[in-house]
């Protein structure tokens, strides 16, 4: 299983997985913690905005999985930059282009370069046993900013709506693969982004975004949402919520 990201909810997924007896290969600028199993993980230093460096810790993963023995598997995008920037700001300066270039090679071209290189191995892959003959999963993640983005979200939001739209094509596209797609779309997480967060701006998300629970959501739920995605094999071309019923709220 590749997996983009050491860090956060990647992380809290590469623990789950490996507590599944899975092997992940993590593809992250920064290095995992070094408390994980170095017999299950294998890690490539990758800016994913790099396309010769993805080809490079692809091909590097699928060497390692001849090495292991275990079969491909799929890839999840935990990739993400969380940009902001009005259309026009303060002092009338129209949104800066090199901010929106940045934010669509990260959060959208390079899930979509990773997935691409990912699948040239996956479809080669044995199918499993059983009647549906499966041979892997991608995972893409979008956010709840692909259907209520924020002021100042147009190109986070833009790129997350992106990922959202590509869930359902892509999947019709890897169905004589039999390869499935499903996008997770996250509320609002605890995260290091919202330990940053004011005391006033956690408690609005908290108490007027989210229904129930009224909390930020944990990593290791998004993690067993993962999990579910990957052990069900009837989900597929879906965008799955993961919000408690919350919505972005205008404005902060």
């Amino acid at each position: 299983m590749f997996l983009h990201r050491s860090s956060g909810l990647g992380l809290a997924t590469v623990q789950d997985l490996i507590s599944a007896n899975a092997f992940v290969s993590i593809v992250d600028r920064s290095p995992p913690p070094a408390d994980l199993p170095a017999d299950r993980i294998k890690f490539f230093e990758t800016d994913i905005t790099k396309l010769e460096q993805i080809e490079r810790a692809v091909n590097g993963s699928v060497e390692w999985a001849a090495e292991t023995s275990a079969p491909l598997g799929g890839v999840i995008n935990c990739a993400g930059v969380g940009t902001a920037a009005k259309m026009i700001d303060a002092h009338n300066r129209p949104h800066p282009l090199d901010l929106w270039n940045f934010t669509v090679a990260v959060n959208l071209t390079g899930t979509f370069n990773l997935t691409r290189l990912v699948l040239g191995h996956l479809v080669k892959v044995a199918p499993e046993d059983g009647a549906d003959g499966e041979r892997g999963v991608v995972v893409l993640v979008a956010s709840a900013a692909a259907f209520e983005g924020q002021p100042g979200q147009t190109a986070y939001a833009a790129t997350k709506g992106a990922l959202r739209s590509m869930a359902l094509p892509m999947a019709r596209d890897l169905a004589r693969h039999a390869i499935r797609v499903v996008a997770i779309a996250p509320g609002v997480f605890a995260s290091s982004m919202t330990d940053m967060m004011p005391e006033k701006t956690r408690r609005s998300l908290a108490n007027e975004g989210i229904a129930y629970p009224r909390r930020f959501g944990q990593p290791l739920e998004f993690a067993q949402t993962v999990r579910w995605i990957l052990e069900c094999p009837y989900v597929n071309g879906e965008t799955i919520r993961l919000s408690g019923a919350g919505r972005l709220p205008g404005k902060l």
